[in-house]
């Protein structure tokens, strides 16, 4: 749930929400930034906890699910938290987000719709399509692609070394959000 934005947007709107997070400062900071009055009645939850399993959650009660998981080894999340995923190699990455996927589906809501923000990532100098391998764990959990969206970057803060690396060319500046349907 990073710092709990997507939460506070369902909160203006009146929707109900559940934020997971497996770094406990993420869930101190989404609690901070919920602590605003509106007029409205909504109900979000904020728990430390891992997307591979979700089991406080019972089976197809979810209506919407929006992720943007750290990518494998390549900004680091947090300091060794057991569990993180943005330590892991792509391999290791992919293994736990097949079981984010099964997860996923399991508390969907039959016909809904999940989302998930992700890029690509350059290791020893060539393109890792960890995006498509990642939307490969969504179609093998059952889901069916409903949309595949490009999303252009800019002013990242790693553009700069980026540049450096491949003399202003072929830059990795997109990112994916695969649209799923259960």
């Amino acid at each position: 749930m990073g710092s709990g934005t997507t939460l506070v947007e369902a909160k203006l709107l009146n929707r109900n929400a559940v934020g997971v997070d497996i770094n406990p400062q993420a869930v101190s900071i989404s609690e901070t930034n919920l602590q605003f009055q509106c007029e409205t009645n909504s109900k979000i939850f904020v728990r430390n906890g891992n997307a591979t399993d979700l089991c406080f959650i019972k089976d197809s009660r979810i209506d919407f699910i929006c992720t943007h998981p750290p990518y494998a080894n390549i900004i680091k999340y947090s300091k060794g938290i057991y569990g993180d995923i943005s330590l892991l190699g792509v391999d290791e990455f992919l293994i736990k987000m097949h079981k984010a996927a099964e997860e996923s589906y399991r508390i969907l809501k039959k016909g809904k719709m999940c989302a998930v923000m992700i890029g690509d990532v350059r290791k020893y100098g060539k393109v890792v399509p960890l995006g498509f391998h990642m939307m490969e764990c969504f179609l093998q959990a059952g889901f069916s692609n409903k949309e595949i969206i490009i999303k252009e970057q800019h002013n990242c803060r790693s553009t700069d070394y980026w540049q450096k690396q491949n003399n202003n060319f072929l830059l990795l500046a997109h990112e994916y959000i695969f649209v799923f349907q259960k």
